[in-house]
């Protein structure tokens, strides 16, 4: 007769096989899972290790790791994917939020005091990630988030509404920002599509198999989007505001001259933790402007 696996025995387990699966991050996705599959919470396991697993919780792992294994991403599997500070619903309709992204809230907050009243349009918001971070962040802002993808914007409405931020935050079904009037954002942010449509096949199949083309594509270069998004930002950024976009690490410079083509001014390529480059904007580069204590 087998030991009944434990929190403890069963992560280490969960952790080899994916390990050995060449599985980036093994040892966080296998907490990841255990936690969702057994109901604990990462102190648990560091607190009652030799907790024991009851044979339903040992299927659900099981299951888990199978999905992982195949390559799933565990915000699929469980359903939800942290991004800056919250926690959001993610389905098969929506990106899947990453740290990268998180740069561009790395400017808002510097762009924009603690107390302040502004207003904010995510252009694609997708889960509604980017803009629910910078609400969540700023008590004194409201904002929209656009979509052209109904499901998108059904994911981001109940995401705002678990955060407690529906009241500040609206969900339209427009392309980009078709409808709004010129100079009437504070602050515009998007994470667009922005891989050359003849990369896609060979991505990571995390995100090749999981992720919505429709918001991975950028067109045969990638740069389709900032040639929408460009001249529309322009119009609908208030004079003084702010604006920040992702790009791909190797699109500033070509991202950089659209938005100055557009009448942008003081446009320049922001870096990620990584180093890499990452979002083109208007406003303060977190890496040259001391972040203050909020």
């Amino acid at each position: 007769m087998t030991d009944t696996p434990t929190l403890v025995s069963a992560w280490k387990a969960a952790q080899g096989e994916l390990k050995a699966a060449r599985i980036d991050s093994p040892a966080i996705d296998a907490r990841l899972l255990l936690e969702a599959a057994s109901g604990a919470s990462r102190l648990d396991i560091l607190t009652d290790p030799h907790r024991p697993l009851t044979p339903d919780q040992q299927a659900a792992l099981a299951g888990y790791l199978e999905r992982r294994l195949r390559r799933e991403p565990v915000s699929r599997i469980l359903g939800r994917k942290g991004f800056w500070k919250i926690m959001l619903n993610v389905t098969p309709d929506v990106l899947s939020p990453r740290p990268d992204t998180e740069t561009i809230l790395d400017i808002a907050m510097l762009a924009f005091e603690p107390l302040q009243a502004f207003n904010v349009i995510d252009l694609g918001t997708g889960s509604g990630a980017i803009l629910l971070a910078v609400l969540s962040e700023r008590p004194g802002s409201h904002g929209v988030g656009t979509d052209i993808s109904s499901e998108a914007l059904a994911v981001a409405r109940e995401n705002a509404a678990n955060l407690g931020l529906d009241g500040r935050a609206t969900f339209l079904r427009t392309e980009w920002a078709a409808g709004f009037g010129d100079a009437s954002f504070d602050l515009v942010v998007s994470n667009p599509p922005y891989i050359p449509s003849g990369d896609i096949p060979g991505l990571d199949p995390e995100v090749r198999d999981h992720d919505p083309v429709l918001a991975l594509d950028g067109g045969p270069d990638g740069l389709q989007a900032y040639r929408d998004l460009a001249p529309e930002i322009a119009r609908i950024l208030k004079p003084g505001g702010v604006f920040a976009v992702e790009i791909g690490w190797d699109q500033g410079p070509q991202v950089k001259a659209l938005f100055e083509a557009a009448g942008l001014t003081d446009v320049k390529v922001v870096k990620d933790l990584g180093d890499r480059h990452r979002v083109v904007t208007n406003g303060p580069d977190p890496r040259t402007t001391p972040i203050r204590a909020s």
